[in-house]
């Protein structure tokens, strides 16, 4: 599902119609027929360039009375382009001995701070630590899914009571992606990763 979000997400900017539009959005919020002037393009056409950025989440919209405004998605288009990177990049630079490394780490804090229940005893001081134990937790959720910010509680509140701190604590670490109190796992290259700090 990681990749098939980068891979939508490349589909999107491949077309120079939309390269364009999302440059003009650049500079500022437009509605469709102001788009569809700057463009030389007819209104439906525009719409359908617009519905599709809007489908790989690089644009939002806003609707005032019958006009509908168009804005970039700051946010998702740099995740994306740096997930692009991770993925073509990252892949194979670990090597078995980091890796054995890794996973001891990864055994001993999950064994410590973890009850035989699956509870997280205490929210770990270190940085590294914390991030092992907040991607321990991220994992039980599911790729794809959308969840109400109710149910990412109740699903947090399995594992530990404070759930507004490590609901705040996976947005800030790029584990999820919240909007409109919507949740959504990010694709795993976005993550901040705990192998990556010092």
């Amino acid at each position: 599902m990681q990749l098939d979000k980068i891979v939508a997400y490349h589909k999107a900017l491949a077309d120079p119609t939309r390269l364009r539009l999302l440059l003009l959005l650049s500079k500022g919020e437009m509605h469709g027929q102001a788009l569809a002037e700057r463009l030389s393009l007819s209104q439906p056409t525009v719409t359908h360039h617009a519905s599709r950025l809007r489908e790989a989440a690089l644009i939002k919209e806003r609707r005032d009375k019958n006009t509908v405004y168009f804005m970039l998605n700051p946010e998702f288009i740099k995740q994306n382009a740096e997930a692009s990177l991770q993925f073509i990049f990252a892949k194979g630079e670990e090597t078995m001995e980091e890796k054995n490394t890794d996973n001891s780490l990864k055994e001993t804090v999950t064994r410590n701070f973890f009850s035989k229940d699956g509870r997280l005893r205490q929210i770990p001081a270190q940085y590294k630590k914390k991030l092992i134990a907040l991607q321990h937790i991220v994992e039980k959720l599911e790729p794809g899914v959308v969840y109400t910010e109710k149910e990412i509680n109740e699903f947090i509140k399995l594992f530990h009571d404070d759930f507004a701190t490590i609901r705040r604590e996976f947005i800030m670490h790029q584990f999820m992606y919240r909007e409109n109190e919507k949740y959504e796992l990010n694709p795993r290259e976005v993550w901040t990763h705990w192998q990556h700090v010092k």
